[in-house]
């Protein structure tokens, strides 16, 4: 039912709760400062009130990986992991949520047993599913970052993904969206390999696949700051985070209205959320039937 377009619709893209990195980047120890999150369950909650209140409701909720800053192994993990269960329970029942692994959710260098703890707390780390005539793509980019612990599971992921944009070309879907925790790039499509994207060559081989099936657009996360870019008419959106800010953004989510030829897309700070909700334009790209 759901491979059938059905008129525009809308979805929340959120990134990087990543409780326990505000203290953290504060303290200036990002590996053992995370001891700390009172300020991020707060912000969580702010994003999942918000949510709530709109009106029509999302599809679904998305959050583009980094859930906890504790790494896989280390002490606080556990009860972030708990508190952002807690503060999640809260969305609304008819708002799906869809969740994406990041480096800190499966480790910078994934193992097989971190992925499978991943999966265990939050669901599979790649998948696909339909809503309304658009086809969604979920990937683990860190099996694309550094998968030299489990090659095995980059190669598994690769054949999926293959396999998917073959189903994809056959359905006739409407569009085909990616969300990954690592952006393809910031700004350009040939800017220098950094932290914050993904290798040169490995980026290339990926754009130019995602180019060849059709893919509109790539919404990732991990860069607390908004950034972007296109390649080929494939839309790279980075949104900053729920959490911690790097940069000049404020905390917040992105709305983004699918409609039958083009994504129309807005970051809105949690407050200008929670206390105007989505402005009439996106509301009137949404009403068009």
């Amino acid at each position: 039912d759901e491979c059938q377009w059905k008129g525009p619709f809308y979805f929340i893209q959120g990134a990087d709760p990543q409780f326990g990195l505000m203290k953290a980047w504060t303290c200036g120890d990002t590996d053992n400062g995370d001891d700390e999150w009172g300020e991020e369950i707060k912000l969580a909650e702010q994003a999942v009130q918000a949510i709530n209140k709109l009106n029509p409701k999302p599809k679904f909720f998305v959050l583009c990986g980094d859930l906890v800053h504790g790494m896989p192994g280390t002490l606080w993990r556990k009860n972030q992991l708990q508190d952002l269960k807690n503060v999640l329970k809260n969305t609304d029942q008819d708002i799906p949520l869809v969740f994406v692994s990041g480096n800190h959710d499966v480790g910078n260098a994934p193992t097989r047993e971190t992925i499978d703890d991943y999966c265990k707390n939050w669901g599979d780390d790649y998948f696909s599913f339909w809503v309304g005539g658009v086809f969604f793509l979920v990937l683990n980019s860190q099996l694309f970052f550094d998968s030299s612990q489990c090659p095995e599971l980059k190669e598994a992921q690769d054949v999926w993904l293959d396999e998917q944009l073959a189903v994809a070309e056959k359905q006739k879907c409407k569009h085909i969206i990616v969300f990954q925790h690592i952006p393809l790039f910031l700004e350009k499509p040939d800017e220098d390999n950094g932290y914050f994207n993904l290798k040169k060559s490995v980026r290339e081989e990926i754009m130019e696949k995602f180019h060849k099936a059709g893919i509109k657009a790539v919404f990732a996360g991990h860069y607390h700051r908004n950034a972007g870019g296109s390649y080929k008419g494939l839309e790279m959106v980075v949104s900053s985070a729920i959490g911690c800010q790097l940069g000049e953004d404020t905390h917040g989510l992105r709305v983004v209205v699918v409609t039958e030829d083009k994504l129309v897309h807005k970051y809105y700070s949690l407050n200008e959320l929670s206390s105007q909700g989505i402005e009439k334009e996106l509301l009137d790209v949404l009403a068009k039937q």
